[in-house]
Order: C-alpha cells, then structure tokens, then sequence
C-alpha cells in the first residue's frame, strides 16, 4: 500500500512523518520511494524524503516541480509565470509504483491549498487515487482541523488512513493530553502516535498502515 500524506496546516510535521515512514519501511525490507510533487522555496523536505527512500531515485524523481518562491504552489507559479501540469505529478506516481513496493507522497501544505485557479491539493490526491494520512499538530485547535481535514478527504471518496499526531511541546496542556483520546471517540480511524525521532523499527500500531 503507498501513502498521500497530508496536513491539517503547515508545519505541522508532515515531512518529519513522511521520512520516517519510508526509513522504517525500507529497514523492515520494502523498496520505498518518497514523491514530494511540489516544492516551494528550497528543496529540503525532497531532499528528506531522497535520503529516507531506496537506491535508484533522483531528487527531480522525488521533486518534479520546483518553484522557487515561498508561497503557495499557485501564488508561486503566478509568481514564476510557470503553470502546474497535474497529469505530469500523476504520471510520475505512476512510474514510481511499478517500481517501488511503496511510494509515500507528500502534499504541500494542508487539504485546499491551490495548486492552480480552480485546482486545489485535495483534487490532486484524488487523481492519485491513494489512501491520505492525516498528519496533525497535538495543540489546541487539532480537534477542529483535523475533523475539517477527514470530512474534505471522505467527501471526495477518498479513504483516510488514520491519523499521526505530532506533539512538538514536551510540557502538556489539558489539549495535547486529551486530543487523542477525544479524537478516538469522535473519529472512525485509527489514532497514531509515538513517531519520534531515532525510532530503529515502527511501533506496533503503525505497523498496519505500512502493511509490514
């Protein structure tokens, strides 16, 4: 099975669960890839997800269109005079499955972010046709965003996954320390937790989203 991941905003560690995903996968025994379609500003989450991936990839593999402003992908391609081509993104998906056992894609910023006038992440997910991972901030405000997220993949008939909670603070508050428990009860998909950095084999609870 591969994998859309998405974001309930940015920053919220999509890159961070995305590369993990594949090292662990591809240390249990798979042939993995990471596609991150669009970059915006540098190329340092392509260039994660590169090293985390199986031999035989290049960055423009991993990377197909790169747009140098820091914005989002369609203010950028405004910016830039450049037109993203989605059949271009999806046709490299294509290719990366025949050859990888598993191919991890990593959206840009959250479920609606434009990628052209009337083209938005959620429709390029759809194209790919995968199953989405939601990757969330453990924070107040994660309830919210998170069910906003869910209902947007399910209402384009699209499986979400499960959901990953990042907890950046170490210091708890009464939000962090409830949202998943909340979220298990509100929520028909599974609740994951404890990706941290230096992990050497996925937890248990992961081990069905990657099917290893």
């Amino acid at each position: 099975m591969s994998l859309f991941v998405t974001g309930t905003d940015t920053g919220v560690g999509k890159t961070f669960i995305a590369e993990t995903i594949l090292r662990l996968a591809r240390d249990a025994g798979l042939r993995c890839a990471g596609m991150k379609p669009i970059c915006c500003g540098d190329r340092a989450d392509a260039e994660l997800l590169l090293a985390a991936s199986s031999g035989g990839l290049t960055i423009d593999e991993v990377n197909p269109v790169w747009l140098k402003t820091p914005a989002a992908p369609y203010a950028a391609s405004l910016i830039e005079g450049l037109a993203v081509d989605p059949r271009q993104l999806v046709a490299r998906l294509q290719d990366l499955r025949q050859r990888f056992d598993f191919v991890v894609v990593e959206g840009v910023g959250g479920w609606l972010v434009p990628i052209r006038q009337n083209y938005f992440v959620s429709d390029l997910a759809a194209e790919m046709k995968l199953p989405v991972l939601v990757v969330a901030q453990n924070r107040l405000g994660c309830l919210n965003h998170t069910m906003l997220t869910i209902r947007g993949i399910t209402s384009r008939g699209l499986t979400c996954a499960a959901v990953a909670l990042n907890t950046f603070d170490p210091v708890a508050d009464y939000a962090s320390s409830t949202n998943a428990e909340v979220l298990r009860k509100i929520v028909d998909v599974p609740i994951l937790e404890g990706l941290a950095p230096g992990l050497t084999e996925l937890p248990a609870n992961w081990r069905a989203l990657i099917g290893v």
